[in-house]
């Protein structure tokens, strides 16, 4: 079955199998969050990007594989409300980004700009991406025989960048960080997963930029 990204809260994940990792995305409520778990084709290795609800949901997802580690790609608590629970009865390590630790339940390790997360034998990169929060960050896969695969939390969706509260400083912080660390460094066949609603591809959503900086927000 052709993976869209297409899911529904309450319903199964869409699953899209690369050659070295599968992708599996669940919605889970009540604010339509996207949870992803990624699966390493040659360990078998999991990672969980957001734990954002639904505990059991998520841990039957999991399966009995384990989970190596939770990454949280921001404070907001709609993205952590399973944190405690999944990384208590799997054992998984707790990831997120230095600025944003402060607000989570759980002590986590401190993730950097340009650190790497271990899937097994596969690697996400870690992009520092200010505004929506001070710690937001993006996961960049570089897949060795495809595109690149890319998780953007809430800083960036299908028709523009996340919410900043009308604040002209977080407005412009994100869209340029948004643009320079993102748009001008990645191809335009790069597949981003937002931590809310559809996918995208970074063309599709390029020629919308002038816009979004015009609107401001």
């Amino acid at each position: 079955m052709t993976y869209s990204g297409d899911v529904t809260h309450g319903g199964p994940p869409a699953v899209r199998e690369l050659d070295g990792l599968t992708i599996s995305k669940l919605s889970v409520g009540p604010m339509d969050n996207n949870a992803y778990l990624l699966r390493c084709a040659g360990t078998g290795d999991q990672v969980l990007i957001d734990a954002a609800n639904e505990a059991p949901r998520l841990l039957e997802l999991i399966g009995d594989g384990g989970l190596a580690a939770v990454v949280t790609t921001h404070q907001h608590m709609d993205h952590w409300v399973a944190l405690e629970e999944v990384v208590a009865k799997t054992g998984a390590r707790a990831l997120v980004h230095a600025d944003d630790a402060a607000g989570l339940p759980i002590e986590a390790e401190r993730l950097a700009d340009g650190d790497t997360v271990a899937v097994g034998d596969c690697a996400l990169e870690v992009i520092h991406i200010k505004g929506h929060t001070p710690g937001s960050i993006a996961l960049l896969y570089r897949d060795p025989n495809g595109t690149p695969h890319l998780w953007t939390g809430d800083s960036l969706f299908p028709g523009g960048v996340g919410n900043t509260d009308k604040d002209p400083q977080r407005f412009a912080a994100l869209i340029d960080d948004v643009e320079h660390k993102l748009f001008d460094k990645l191809p335009d066949d790069t597949w981003f997963y937002p931590g809310h609603g559809k996918d995208s591809t970074l063309g599709a959503e390029r020629p919308a930029l002038p816009q979004w900086k015009a609107r401001g927000w």
